[in-house]
């Protein structure tokens, strides 16, 4: 059995700005897992820079409001939305509310930090 808190995983600043916590990476876990799962958070008022990822996905939001941008498209989120992004598409989200964005990030195939290109 595998088992890993989330408080337990180093914070540090992605490519596109967010905080992120990696819950679970199959190269930093050592465990047979064809996707990778991450927290990420944006403060009030901020949101992530314009960029691309080679992988598919898929936002969870668990907390807070924002704006979701998507190639030409953008949509106003909440909690409890799941926003599915496609790879190669240009992306960012807007924290519009009046607390943390918080969301669950899985990429498949997992994220790496050469796959995530600022634009």
């Amino acid at each position: 059995m595998f088992v890993k808190n989330i408080n337990d995983c180093e914070e540090f600043i992605a490519n596109d700005g967010c905080r992120i916590k990696e819950w679970l990476h199959p190269e930093n876990d050592a465990i047979d897992l064809a996707y990778s799962v991450a927290m990420a958070t944006i403060d009030i008022g901020e949101q992530s820079y314009e960029h691309r990822l080679e992988q598919t996905e898929v936002y969870i939001l668990f907390s807070g409001e924002g704006v979701m941008h998507i190639d030409e498209e953008q949509k106003n989120v909440i909690a409890g939305e799941a926003v599915l992004i496609p790879a190669g598409a240009v992306q960012w989200i807007e924290n519009t509310g009046d607390e943390e964005l918080c969301f669950i990030a899985i990429v498949n195939p997992p994220w790496t930090e050469a796959g995530d290109v600022r634009l």
